[in-house]
Order: C-alpha cells, then sequence, then structure tokens
C-alpha cells in the first residue's frame, strides 16, 4: 500500500520561499514517477511539476516555470518541491502524487496518478 506524506506548507509572505516535502512508502520509489499538483480555493486541482524515476526528465507547467523546481532523492524516498518568488496566487492546498505505471515518461494528467498525499498548506501573503 502506498503512503505519501507531504510537509513544509505553511504561512510566508510574497517574494519568499518554501521546499515542501513528500515521503513515499509502499512501492519501490525509484521505479515511479512524481508528480506535484495544487488545488486553490474554488479552482479545480492543476499540474504543478513532475518527475521521473531517476530524476533525469522533469516538467513544469509553463507559469511556474523558473520559480519552483521539483526534484527526488531516491535514497530517502523523497520529492521535493522549491518554491521561490512566491505570488499570492500560489496559495493552494498542495498535493503529491505517484504515477500509477512504471517508465520515465513524466506526465500530467491527475488520472495518470495512483496514490496521493493528503496535501499541505500553503499561504502566501501579500
Amino acid at each position: 500500500q502506498v503512503q505519501l506524506v507531504e510537509s513544509g506548507g505553511g504561512l510566508v509572505q510574497a517574494g519568499g520561499s518554501l521546499r515542501l516535502s513528500c515521503a513515499a512508502s509502499g512501492r519501490t520509489f525509484s521505479n515511479y514517477n512524481m508528480g506535484w499538483f495544487r488545488q486553490a480555493p474554488g479552482k479545480e486541482r492543476e499540474f504543478v511539476a513532475a518527475i521521473s524515476g531517476s530524476g533525469s526528465r522533469t516538467d513544469y507547467t509553463e507559469p511556474l516555470k523558473g520559480r519552483f523546481t521539483i526534484s527526488r532523492d531516491n535514497v530517502k524516498n523523497t520529492v521535493y518541491l522549491q518554491m521561490n518568488s512566491l505570488k499570492d496566487e500560489d496559495t493552494a492546498i498542495y498535493c503529491c502524487a505517484e504515477d500509477r505505471a512504471i517508465g520515465e515518461v513524466v506526465r500530467r494528467g491527475s488520472s495518470e496518478y495512483f496514490a496521493w498525499g493528503q496535501g499541505t498548506q500553503v499561504t502566501v501573503s501579500s
């Protein structure tokens, strides 16, 4: 049974930074792509970033490129999301997710992901 536990969220001023972590257990972590998604109040869940099992491939939603960085540590079974220059509109619940299939093709669709964490709240104040 896959378990994903996020941490690192909180309240930050606009322009600040946060690093989210997602600790995974249950499957061979390095085999699976990982993704970060977010959902703001009153909005649908949206793709943020994804990383391949080896860490060699990443993908970002275009508006966040350059501010957010996804990475992973396959020894610690953890995926990270470094968020810099945070803006009010980054306020959301951030969830990590593990892809259903083994492979190195990173994917954006939430239906491609098998397991989800409970989420961590990020609030950016101006």
